[in-house]
């Protein structure tokens, strides 16, 4: 059997190199597609069971005027703050909010589209964070 310069058959130092950044491509690949499908995956959740009450989306007035638009609460508490409460069972003060808990996945999901949603400090209500998801109301 014939080898290349580099000691392995048929490769040369070239091939390598260009198999090494394929290996490198194939790797990286999905990370974006899995970050946009969690992504999309929170937006449904919150869709499902937070939308009769708040403003899930970029714009859009909150159903319940008590409820406040999910793309301000960073302007209260740190997103990823949320997640334990997420996970363990949201309780708050006012009597119509039902207690929600999350699998851990379903956590993540909701965080990474809150994180998405989240306006600009100074921006107003109706002023969607630029490159964020398209306008939904909710």
């Amino acid at each position: 059997m014939r080898t290349g310069p580099n000691g392995f058959p048929g490769l040369s130092i070239l091939g390598l190199v260009m198999l090494g950044f394929g290996f490198c491509a194939l790797a990286s690949a999905p990370a974006p597609a899995a970050e946009k499908d969690l992504t999309q995956k929170g937006e449904v959740i919150v869709r499902e069971h937070c939308g009769r009450c708040h403003a899930v989306g970029l714009t859009g007035s909150s159903p319940n005027e008590e409820a406040p638009p999910f793309r301000t609460l960073s302007s209260k508490y740190p997103i990823d703050s949320l997640a334990e409460s997420l996970a363990e069972g949201i309780m708050s003060g006012h009597p119509d909010m039902p207690v929600f808990v999350f699998t851990p996945h379903d956590v993540d999901a909701i965080i990474r589209y809150m994180q998405s949603i989240q306006e600009e400090p100074g921006a107003g209500p109706d002023e969607p964070e630029a490159g964020g998801p398209a306008e939904q109301q909710g």
